[in-house]
């Protein structure tokens, strides 16, 4: 296992602290530039995103350049240490560009092309669009990319939605015409014999509309694999002046928090590292620990999708937003907590939009570092720079992993099949929620996790789970038997095994390529109205130790055993007595099926019994207080564990036997640890005690 990456920039072999700066904003005021240096000085930032919304100002008329604002921010972060990830300006187009090439403008799904305004409402496959993209990097290559305090590119910004203008019709077609080749191809895998909607020539592809075809589900999926093909396309086509001019300086783009309509896992390769946008809604429920939860596992989505490779967190908020339905400020402590827990789960930085708040237009009372009063003495400054002064003393951690050998397949393709499947509960089948849950309780127990598509690498792991693997593409079942043979322990629940990757259901019995490796077939899945409840009563069977009944509701499978045990039936109902939970055991390993969706602490005691079960290594080896978690990245020879508590109550409680010291100090820390009300202490410990 490699333990230890190289930061992203040699300059900087630090953890990086910083925001997006939007000097261009601020040209008329050469006085607020002069203090921002002084003030990131102050709160110890090292770093700024630069240049992301700034094509109007780099290229004021067409083939007209104008860099010298951008030459004296970038000679004056040289001169103060700080260091810069220089963004390319394709996010929003100048508004000359849209006046003069109208083809550079989105077409929505209704056929409307877009007028000029927001952001990232351009068209990637525009022939227009990508000659002018190419030409402003290659200007910014040529300039920058020798300047020393540039580090790496930060390529457009947030990337999202889709194009349907005859452009992008044309591509869809080659798509479609590549993949599969004959009209009969295409016809078997859309089932386009359902409602007499067979295809006979190309051209009669056209991609979902409002209007037109939203019910052939392949279709669906195909257009959206072809989106995120195109997308990625785009961000390669950015990359190529950058990388001719100089192929060391590292590139990456900002993703969003579970964002649907891309299907991350495919940039992996077009990127050098990988970063996101993190902005939890804190305070906006009875608990912070869900929400600490669900952000957790973004984190560890970004960092499983380079194989482990540290991210960055390169936007969060300093305080609030502008954008949640009610903008609640931060607890003190809370920036420290969240901003930290992006640590404890690979980040090598911590990043605010914004340095300074906008003094005009959507994004002006959005949280930033220097609030309108312009200067440090606020909570918010204060808070910045406790974090700066925090990530100072982590330099032992740039570059370390996070050693899981647990994983949760989260997959965009099965995400995209299972939300379009109509059924069985079209209120809401919840497969992110569902997810969600199943890694929280991992979260809970503070068991280092991947979260993975079907497609990675299952070997590495002791236990995978698979919650509702609704599609299972070619040669994934058989991998997964393979995984459970060689020793591996895999959960999967109900509402998988049903499609193939054209979402054509599996005939001979669900669930189809994984019926063999569960022991189980599913003959019905009925969905539950929100007011109906049934029971899983466990019978004492196994060797997981569990005992009682949980409450089941919203999905409910019935199901046949055929080499599986069962270790818990139905209680109610016509199916009372049918198996809601078994195992099957093949070869050296053991597979679970979850029939039903449970509640109450079902997923907190199944998990508890099956990590002990599988020897799965916990960060602590202790019980947790409720709303704490316990997380580590490691050097191979050094675990940093990052202890955290999201209530707003001080907790104690006991550490295992081993031997800690606090990085913050390198004082020996007691047998007992005490966390003040949303409190993080990162701890240092011998990996081989």
């Amino acid at each position: 296992m490699t333990y230890v990456y190289p930061p992203v920039s040699d300059k900087v072999p630090h953890m990086l602290h910083g925001a997006d700066y939007n000097p261009e904003q601020w040209l008329r005021y050469p006085e607020v530039l002069e203090e921002d240096i002084r003030l990131m000085k102050l709160a110890k930032c090292n770093v700024m995103s630069v240049g992301i919304f700034s094509w109007a100002m780099l290229e004021p008329e067409e083939g007209v350049f104008t860099f010298d604002w951008l030459d004296q921010v970038l000679d004056r972060f040289a001169a103060n240490g700080i260091y810069a990830l220089l963004a390319t300006p394709s996010a929003a187009r100048p508004a000359w560009m849209a006046q003069k090439y109208p083809e550079v403008l989105r077409t929505e799904e209704n056929r409307v092309r877009n007028l000029f305004g927001f952001r990232h409402n351009h068209c990637p496959t525009s022939p227009v669009y990508r000659e002018k993209t190419s030409i402003i990097n290659r200007k910014l290559a040529e300039r920058y990319s020798e300047h020393p305090a540039v580090i790496g590119w930060h390529i457009s910004n947030e990337f999202g939605g889709d194009c349907h203008c005859e452009l992008c019709q044309t591509e869809f077609r080659k798509f479609v015409q590549e993949k599969y080749g004959t009209l009969d191809e295409l016809n078997h895998a859309w089932w386009t014999t359902f409602w007499s909607h067979s295809v006979t020539d190309w051209s009669q592809v056209e991609s979902p509309a409002p209007h037109g075809e939203k019910q052939v589900h392949a279709m669906n999926l195909d257009w959206r694999r072809f989106v995120t093909k195109r997308t990625v396309d785009f961000v390669k086509h950015e990359t190529v002046p950058l990388r001719e001019i100089n192929p060391k300086l590292p590139v990456t783009t900002n993703f969003m928090e579970f964002y649907e309509g891309l299907d991350y896992w495919q940039f992996a390769d077009a990127l050098d590292f990988l970063s996101w946008d993190s902005y939890p809604t804190w305070h906006d429920a009875d608990t912070e620990s869900k929400q600490a939860a669900k952000i957790a596992m973004m984190h560890d989505i970004v960092r499983s999708i380079k194989g482990g490779r540290p991210f960055l967190l390169m936007e969060s908020t300093p305080s609030l937003t502008n954008w949640q339905d009610v903008s609640k400020l931060k607890r003190p402590g809370v920036h420290r907590l969240s901003s930290l827990q992006a640590v404890a789960h690979g980040s090598d930085s911590v990043q605010y939009f914004q340095w300074r708040k906008s003094r005009g237009s959507s994004e002006k009372l959005h949280g930033a570092v220097v609030d309108h009063a312009g200067h440090e003495h606020t909570r918010v400054f204060r808070d910045v720079t406790d974090v700066g002064s925090a990530l100072e003393g982590m330099d032992r951690i740039v570059g370390t992993s996070v050693p899981a050998e647990t994983a949760i397949i989260f997959d965009w393709e099965n995400r995209w099949a299972v939300n379009d499947s109509q059924g069985p509960r079209n209120m809401g089948v919840k497969y992110e929620q569902t997810v969600q849950s199943h890694h929280e309780a991992l979260w809970k127990l503070g068991v280092p996790t991947d979260v993975i598509s079907m497609d990675a690498d299952f070997a590495k792991y002791k236990l995978i789970v698979a919650p509702m693997l609704y599609m299972v593409r070619e040669g994934v079942g058989e991998r997964l038997e393979r995984f459970v043979e060689n020793g591996g322990t895999l959960v999967v629940t109900y509402w998988s095994g049903i499609v193939n990757e054209t979402d054509l259901c599996f005939l001979g019995g669900f669930p189809g390529p994984l019926r063999k490796v569960l022991g189980i077939w599913s003959e019905e899945l009925e969905g539950l109205h929100d007011r109906d409840r049934n029971r899983l009563r466990l019978n004492g069977s196994g060797e997981l130790g569990l005992s009682g009944d949980y409450e089941i509701s919203e999905m409910c499978d019935l199901i046949h055993l055929e080499s599986a045990e069962s270790l818990a039936e139905y209680a109610s109902d016509f199916y009372a007595g049918r198996p809601a939970l078994t195992v099957n055991r093949l070869g050296a390993g053991e597979a679970y099926y979850m029939a039903a969706r449970t509640g109450g602490t079902f997923h907190d005691d199944f998990y508890t019994a099956l990590v002990r079960r599988s020897g799965i290594a916990r960060t602590l080896d202790v019980p947790l207080p409720p709303g704490t978690s316990a997380h580590l990245r490691t050097d191979g020879e050094s675990d940093f564990v990052f202890v955290q508590n999201y209530t707003p109550e001080a907790v104690s409680f006991p550490l295992d036997p081993r031997s800690y010291t606090d990085l913050d100090g390198g004082e020996p820390v007691g047998a007992q640890l005490e966390l003040a009300p949303y409190d993080i202490r990162v701890l240092e410990r011998r990996r081989d005690a």
